[in-house]
């Protein structure tokens, strides 16, 4: 089954940027789907991450923010991750 991951975003972040971009790299070899959520969308994920963003996670569990931490990723993802 296709993991799904959700990266939590703002307009005019550039690092949310980097981060999409580099997930989309790796997305053909890693086989996950990516939600890419605006965090100013929703006062409560505005609370939760405000200035962290962005966040990677899947479901509840926070892979990594800020930067994408590939070996984190690819150990969530499991063998062959």
């Amino acid at each position: 089954m296709t993991q799904q991951l959700t990266v939590y975003t703002r307009r005019g972040c550039h690092l949310c940027s980097d981060m999409v971009q580099a997930l989309e790299g790796l997305r053909p070899e890693l086989g996950f789907q990516l939600l890419e959520v605006d965090i100013d969308a929703d006062p409560e994920l505005r609370r939760r991450y405000d200035t962290r963003v962005p966040v990677l996670a899947a479901g509840e569990v926070e892979i990594c923010y800020y930067f994408l931490e590939e070996a984190r990723l690819r150990a969530h993802l499991g063998p062959g991750g």
